[in-house]
């Protein structure tokens, strides 16, 4: 795989629920749903600060208290500052992917969570790939939300927005 094409990809994709999401009302973008993490804005929002998360990860950073953060997926943020902030951090995230030299490379950091503290060794490569699939996975559930809105969220395949088309001659067999 490569990472920079794959993260294209992810900000490609994003950029269509992007423009889905943006005409929403403020009831409907926080609108809650039996799936994800409940709303349009808790399941963006648990995204984009994953995504920045895991890029700490992969540049050998440690994350501060989740408390501190200053976005959470608890109190999400409108819309409108949460689409520009996001385009922001997708930037950085493509220049920290960028400047990975070593994917195979063994890291190490600690996760706390109730109360007990675990040792994480993982790749960049290993990371990324996390990302990457959190990111589809949770991105499936807002285009759910989005369904259930009216909104007619459509195929965002990799293939469809990746591969590059062209209309085929007709062949002298046709």
């Amino acid at each position: 795989m490569e990472p920079l094409k794959i993260y294209d990809y992810l900000t490609l994709a994003r950029q269509r629920i992007f423009e889905w999401v943006r005409p929403l009302s403020a009831e409907q973008y926080g609108r809650e749903f039996p799936i994800g993490l409940g709303t349009l804005g808790r399941t963006l929002t648990h995204i984009m600060i994953c995504e920045w998360a895991y890029v700490q990860r992969i540049q050998g950073r440690d994350l501060p208290p989740y408390e501190t953060w200053p976005i959470q997926d608890e109190k999400p943020p409108p819309f409108t500052t949460l689409e520009p902030v996001w385009i922001t951090q997708a930037g950085q995230t493509r220049a920290a992917l960028a400047a990975v030299r070593d994917w195979s490379k063994e890291l190490e950091y600690r996760v706390t969570r109730n109360d007990r503290t675990s040792i994480i060794t993982a790749s960049p490569a290993d990371i990324f790939t996390q990302m990457a699939l959190h990111e589809v996975h949770h991105r499936a559930q807002a285009m759910n939300m989005l369904r259930h809105l009216g909104v007619a969220a459509e195929d965002i395949d990799f293939n469809t927005l990746m591969y590059q088309r062209r209309d085929a001659q007709p062949s002298s067999q046709d």
